[in-house]
């Protein structure tokens, strides 16, 4: 069948929303290469492509009318162009579908990844939080199905938005298959070398934002400064929030604690650190992924961790048990005392550590490209 794509942050996103595209995109092509796969994409990308991949087709959008205003393309005007190709049904990766796509006899899917402007509207600006309430609950009430990438989020998309529980079937994600492939010695020593990275150190990844909670990590580390000289490596862009992350760290004298690698000239300037296909090394190198975040949709930085076979410290709220399974060490996110304790045990008992990472392997396999990409392909198939 024919398969159509907004895949917008596929081609454009380098944090969660595209990460997710990509890999259910490349999961599809790969194991169910019998479909075409058409993408469109409002505006050429640098940064992302798929052209390894003969099922895979980019459609842009033609006419220069089209191309001026690619997001009205993108949002309405793309399903002339689902008509011109055949497309038997359309998936909205990222929580939109095309403005009445339900009249064209177009059968449609929508993934929803989180409300979290719903429960945390404080942290958007009110028009922001309109205009995603807006789209996200149409594309709700007008798609076929809604693809949800939690338990979490399912039972989100029912409070806030009164969905039909019947319409909405939970598809865990998955990440890049390169984390669960072994990076050798020699890779993992270029990639140390080329971001100047310490022998030992924690690992933050994740947007540095209010949510994601680093703040609460750095309060943790301050009260285990003396005890531990392991620091912390964080990936990830921020503004305001970043900015008090940074004032703290200052005021406490923590600057040799906590590295921002995102910040560094090496890192802007690495390709393979913009694409993440460096992500890998970075990730197999860190004595434990820290995240504690207060809520998430999924929380794809755990299940990459997981399959780096690292262990993980993140929340006991929200969907991050069902990411993180009986493996992962849980903490109160408002409590960085507990993030301290969880960092030194992981340091100091190697034969605890061995156990989490057994069950964290057993469990991480329910997040396989194969796993998830096929139960996508079983919603599609309600339908065509």
């Amino acid at each position: 069948m024919n398969l159509g794509f907004d895949a917008k942050r596929a081609f454009h996103n380098k944090t969660g929303l595209g990460h997710y595209g990509r890999t259910l995109l490349r999961s599809l092509a790969t194991y169910f290469p019998e479909h075409v796969y058409y993408l469109f994409n409002p505006k050429r990308s640098d940064l992302f492509s798929f052209d390894d991949l003969v099922q895979i087709n980019e459609i842009l959008p033609s006419g220069l009318l089209n191309k001026k205003l690619s997001s009205l393309w993108r949002s309405s005007w793309v399903k002339q162009d689902l008509k011109k190709y055949k497309i038997q049904l359309y998936h909205g990766l990222s929580h939109e579908i095309p403005f009445n796509i339900h009249r064209t006899g177009i059968k449609s899917v929508v993934t929803i990844h989180d409300l979290i402007h719903e429960r945390y509207p404080h942290q958007y600006s009110k028009i922001d939080a309109c205009i995603y309430t807006k789209k996200f609950k149409y594309a709700c009430e007008h798609t076929d199905a809604v693809i949800a990438i939690s338990e979490q989020t399912k039972n989100d998309i029912i409070e806030f938005y009164k969905t039909d529980s019947s319409k909405i079937k939970v598809c865990y994600q998955s990440c890049n298959e390169a984390f669960g492939k072994q990076v050798n010695e020699a890779e993992k020593q270029r990639v140390k070398r080329l971001y100047n990275l310490p022998d030992t150190f924690f690992l933050s990844v994740g947007s540095v934002i209010e949510r994601k909670n680093l703040l609460g990590v750095c309060k943790a580390i301050n009260t285990i400064k003396n005890q531990l000289s392991i620091p912390l490596v964080v990936i990830g862009n921020g503004t305001a929030y970043k900015q008090t992350v940074k004032d703290y760290i200052r005021k406490n004298q923590l600057e040799k604690h906590i590295f921002f690698l995102s910040d560094t000239p090496e890192a802007k300037q690495s390709s393979s650190f913009q694409n993440a296909s460096d992500f890998p090394a970075i990730y197999q190198m860190a004595a434990a992924m820290i995240y504690p975040s207060f809520f998430e949709g999924f929380g794809i930085p755990v299940v990459e961790a997981l399959w780096s076979k690292i262990p993980v410290i993140t929340s006991n709220v929200s969907c991050l048990p069902e990411a993180g399974g009986p493996g992962a060490f849980y903490v109160n996110p408002s409590q960085p005392e507990e993030i301290a304790f969880q960092m030194k045990k992981i340091l100091e008992d190697k034969e605890l550590v061995d156990k989490h990472l057994q069950l964290s392997w057993q469990h991480v396999q329910k997040f396989s490209n194969f796993s998830t990409a096929s139960s996508v392909m079983d919603v599609y198939k309600a339908f065509i």
